[in-house]
């Protein structure tokens, strides 16, 4: 078996149950440990995974968030509800805001339904999708494009945003703690807060999983955010710190 074709399977395995054993796709695939190293560590260095002790895993952590094209086959109904949830902030004539990551990409697809509208987005899905709609007026930012997130940054992203205003923000994260929200990537973050701060209005996406969990950076305080949308109810805790900065929370309506 080639190298490329073994390490495409670790990857489908991965989507699969999330974790892998370094001992036991030795035995997969009668390779040797060593041999299963060097494909784990060519696969991090591209971004797939994280290695941790006796295998890998593409669960995220503080430093770590999975590719999108593994997070987009993920949680789909949640997605989708928190989608639903969403579109009811919008009203058609808004200029809105649609950031990147797989929650954002389904949300963008759906924008259809409140158009006419005006969508700024850094999201290749949401660009895709939307390019060829009639009473869509997309203004596609450019950028560094990252496929690891599916979407672009950098400096002409930012500068871009700088020129730009907009009636609403979508904004997503793959962690909240306390009252703030967090992510893993810089460049990720400084993209997300020129959406905030070009935006009369910010919304928060996140799922309930990612409540009680930090990352690497701080993204925004909840309180530059008008509302939150999630799928479940979280803890009393966060739901109190969310009512004393004086935000939203929205929970997603569970489809009959």
């Amino acid at each position: 078996m080639r190298r490329e074709e073994r390490q495409q399977l670790i990857m489908d395995l991965l989507v699969e149950s999330h974790a892998v054993e370094l001992d036991w796709l030795a035995e997969r695939f009668a390779v040797s440990k060593m041999t299963i190293h060097r494909d784990l560590d060519d696969l991090e260095e591209a971004g797939l995974l994280r290695k941790v002790r006796g295998g890998a895993t593409i669960d995220a952590s503080t430093q770590f968030e999975s590719d999108f094209r593994f997070r987009q086959r993920q949680g789909v109904d949640v997605k989708k509800r928190m989608a639903r949830e969403a579109l009811q902030l919008v009203e058609p004539g808004m200029t809105v805001i649609v950031n990147d990551g797989s929650m954002a990409a389904v949300l963008g697809a759906m924008l259809v339904e409140c158009r006419p509208l005006t969508v700024i987005t850094n999201n290749a899905a949401v660009i895709d999708v939307l390019k060829d709609q009639s009473g869509i007026a997309l203004i596609a930012l450019g950028g560094l494009y990252s496929a690891k997130f599916n979407g672009y940054f950098g400096v002409v992203t930012e500068d871009a945003l700088q020129r730009l205003r907009a009636d609403l923000a979508f904004v997503s994260s793959p962690a909240l703690s306390d009252t703030k929200a967090f992510h893993m990537d810089d460049a990720v973050v400084r993209t997300k807060r020129a959406m905030i701060a070009s935006a009369k209005r910010a919304c928060l996406l996140v799922n309930h999983t990612r409540f009680g969990h930090t990352a690497l950076h701080v993204l925004a305080d909840l309180s530059e955010f008008e509302s939150v949308i999630t799928d479940e109810k979280p803890l009393p805790e966060f739901a109190d710190a969310l009512a004393k900065q004086g935000v939203d929370l929205r929970v997603a309506k569970q489809e009959m």
